[in-house]
């Protein structure tokens, strides 16, 4: 594979393209399920914490693709526990997420943003006073939430 060709972001495939990548590794069936495990129910960041995949499945996975995981960048906790987040994305764009208690229900919601710069222009929020750049992807929110 040429070390120019971009690294496809492995979360943006499709669970039978994941079949099929491991399939073209020369690995058993089973390393998909692990693999899709790694990504969306334990969280991992990069190739190197899927430890129950051979070292050499992870360099192959670490060749091909990458793992574009958000950052926190900034956390902020008002009086009223509110707590508002801002995240650094793989490309460099920031984004908000926050979380505001409901004191009378004893819960909370929580404004994910879906877009990188937003039309709403929430008082609480900065991202309403950025110019809309792109949609986020799925990872990108589910990492917000994560």
């Amino acid at each position: 594979m040429s070390t120019s060709a971009k690294k496809i972001d492995i979360r943006q495939l499709l669970p039978e393209e994941i079949d099929l990548l491991v399939e073209d590794a020369g690995q058993k069936s089973f390393r998909a399920k692990q693999i899709r495990q790694w990504l969306w129910q334990k969280g991992a960041a990069s190739f190197e914490e899927m430890t129950n995949l051979s070292k050499d499945l992870r360099q192959y996975l670490n060749e091909r693709y990458v793992i574009n995981a958000i950052v926190e960048d900034k956390v902020q906790r008002s009086l009223d526990g509110t707590i508002k987040s801002r995240f650094r994305l793989h490309d460099g764009h920031l984004i908000e997420s926050v979380l505001i208690p409901v004191p009378s229900d004893k819960r909370f919601t929580v404004c994910v943003s879906s877009q990188v710069g937003c039309s709403l222009s929430c008082k609480f929020c900065a991202s309403g006073l950025m110019k809309r750049h792109r949609n986020l992807d799925a990872a990108e929110i589910c990492d917000q939430v994560v």
